[in-house]
């Protein structure tokens, strides 16, 4: 009888740990990333387990790289995608071609799904980045509704949007031309802001410890 009560009590404590630590608070600091277009504003969470990716992402940000860029392939139940500074010039034939002359280390895991709002990193494909290396700047935001699911553990996920999820709407529907351009700029200002995790958590209903919006 004891032993089937210690059996109790351990299976007991099993179930109650995961609990635990799914209920615990996020602690510390993080970015709030907040892209401005004439659409509106798209506020992102990057992930803390694809560091390189964050890092870069900040870092360009804060520089300014990308303001004065534009979205420059746009894809109605797909993705936007953008980061590129070709798009700074007047030749739209060399957009989708540029970035800050090197590429960030695939980041690839299973944990980050191309779920509605996913943030990643757009790349060459695998005939010649086998090793499926970042493009240093570009990046797309998932749009489907349901996910992109087939680009799952091909592209790097290292963010989420938390905010302005009707702006990404608005901008795939924008009309565009046959390589999927916008036919008007969609130009970006991105900026960064330090913020408490529990502030973004409670703010925009956000979990830190599944990296997901709350439904």
């Amino acid at each position: 009888m004891r032993l089937l009560k210690r059996i109790a009590a351990t299976a007991l404590v099993a179930c109650v740990l995961p609990l635990a630590v799914l209920a615990q608070k996020p602690k510390g600091k993080d970015q709030l990333v907040t892209i401005s277009t004439p659409q509106g504003d798209i506020k992102l969470v990057l992930f803390d387990d694809t560091p390189q990716h964050k890092a870069n992402f900040l870092k360009l940000a804060k520089e300014g790289f990308y303001d004065g860029t534009s979205f420059h392939r746009v894809i109605d139940g797909f993705m936007i995608q953008g980061g590129d500074p070709n798009t700074k010039d007047d030749d739209p034939r060399n957009d989708g071609s540029g970035n800050p002359g090197y590429t960030v280390p695939a980041e690839i895991t299973p944990a980050h799904k191309h779920v509605r709002g996913a943030v990643a990193a757009a790349r060459q494909d695998d005939r010649v980045n086998p090793s499926r290396a970042s493009s240093g700047s570009q990046f797309y935001i998932v749009e489907n509704h349901d996910g992109t699911p087939m680009l799952d553990e091909v592209y790097t996920v290292f963010g989420q949007v938390v905010d302005g999820l009707e702006v990404v709407d608005k901008i795939a529907e924008q009309p565009k031309d046959g390589r999927d351009r916008p036919l008007s700029d969609i130009k970006m200002k991105v900026t960064v802001e330090d913020m408490k995790k529990k502030k973004i958590a409670k703010k925009y209903n956000y979990n830190y410890n599944t990296q997901s919006l709350e439904k």
